[in-house]
């Protein structure tokens, strides 16, 4: 079993590979928060587009069916009963009107969640508060040995791979 850089677990590990390991983590993170940003616009559009599609399909059934209903539908009630021929057109516009209603509200009902669904804000927000905390943290201080303490080679090793 190995850490995800590639050492064994349980090893000691030097702070380039922590770093390594921290950035891999945090570059993980944030493809995960885009994706799920991603995920959650997709449900938004797709709200909104079932909600536009409702809508339109209430000012189509408005539209087209009105001619052809109310004239069905009037001289059908005309047949059933002895009522004035002007009634009956009056209750078959009013039954055009209530099934252009109803189609309104289920669009509207779906509009409604798609405004309310803060989705890409939310991860938003937390993308932030993650950036926030990063930019808080503070190296771990460590004692600095004087140079007097440190041999000659060593310090000349570290001037040659510097300059």
């Amino acid at each position: 079993m190995s850490a995800p850089d590639g050492s064994p677990v349980g090893a000691e590990r030097s702070i380039g590979q922590l770093f390594a390991s921290a950035t891999t983590e945090m570059s993980a993170l944030v493809h995960d928060e885009i994706a799920l940003a991603k995920a959650q616009l997709k449900q938004d559009v797709k709200r909104g587009a079932t909600s536009g599609g409702a809508f339109m399909v209430a000012g189509a059934v408005l539209v087209f069916s009105l001619p052809m209903l109310n004239f069905a539908l009037a001289y059908g009630i005309r047949t059933w009963s002895d009522w004035n021929l002007a009634i009956c057109f009056l209750l078959s516009f009013a039954a055009n009107v209530l099934i252009a209603l109803v189609l309104a509200l289920i669009g509207w009902v779906y509009a409604k969640k798609a405004t309310k669904s803060k989705g890409p804000q939310k991860v938003a927000a937390s993308m932030k508060e993650s950036a926030g905390v990063l930019q808080k943290a503070k190296p771990h201080p460590r004692p600095v040995p004087a140079l007097e303490d440190r041999s000659p080679a060593a310090i000349e090793a570290v001037a040659r791979s510097t300059s």
